[in-house]
């Protein structure tokens, strides 16, 4: 925990995220990511030099039209001393059943989003953070590229004007493979998806790419995040 902890510290010392007196909504989904975000940030919290206040919140997508079971999370953000909201929402009835959404992956995140930032709000909450990583944000580069014909990725910090919220991404320095031996070692709950589009989506699909290219070119996702930030992209 300590050592996710110190990239955390870095990314949130070099990207400028957090300031005294904030109140930090920590998006959880349940996933590996974001209940690692959320023990790093409670870690981080007992020692960062400038106090903050942590709220986790949960937007359930209700897949299957089924409520998801976030007791086991729960239990862990009373562990840590933090609240935790969840919504129940519509999201897979009218995502997959009402809208029949060709891209349902698109529709449902930017929905969830704007749920999401709602709740933050709702909670008094400046900031959200979210559980992207280091591997995201290559995947999301790629994603861009092969499907939008764009070069870009989200940003490290993004303010969201008509929210008058920021958006920040703690995690943004840390491998995936460092927070997966994290959540195995610290035994930290997972809630598994019950999403009907999982492991096969675009972003699967850029994984297993890169997953590939590395055979013949090794660091290769260390050498576009070299790139990203040398080219200044996305605020990088």
């Amino acid at each position: 925990m300590q050592r996710l902890s110190s990239i955390m510290r870095a990314a949130v010392d070099k990207y400028n995220m957090i300031e005294a007196g904030d109140k930090i909504a920590v998006g959880v989904s349940g996933g590996k990511d974001s209940v690692a975000l959320l023990a790093g940030l409670a870690h981080l919290r007992r020692y960062y030099p400038k106090p903050f206040e942590l709220v986790a919140i949960s937007a359930d997508p209700c897949f299957n039209n089924k409520e998801t079971d976030f007791t086991a999370v729960t239990k862990l953000c009373k562990s840590l001393e933090v609240e935790h909201i969840i919504r129940r929402t519509e999201l897979f009835k009218v995502v997959f059943e009402d809208m029949k959404s060709k891209s349902p992956c698109s529709l449902c995140a930017k929905m969830r989003r704007g749920i999401l930032h709602d709740m933050a709000k709702e909670a008094n909450c400046n900031k959200l953070a979210l559980g992207h990583h280091s591997d995201d944000a290559v995947e999301t580069f790629i994603m861009n590229l092969f499907c939008g014909g764009n070069i870009g990725c989200f940003r490290p910090v993004t303010y969201l004007s008509n929210k008058d919220l920021w958006l920040i991404r703690p995690m943004i320095l840390a491998e995936e493979s460092k927070i997966n031996a994290l959540v195995k070692n610290k035994n930290l709950p997972i809630v598994k998806s019950t999403c009907p589009m999982d492991k096969n989506t675009e972003r699967q699909k850029s994984k297993e790419l890169i997953r590939s290219l590395e055979k013949d070119y090794p660091d290769l996702k260390t050498k576009i995040l070299g790139a990203m930030e040398r080219a200044d992209i996305s605020g990088w």
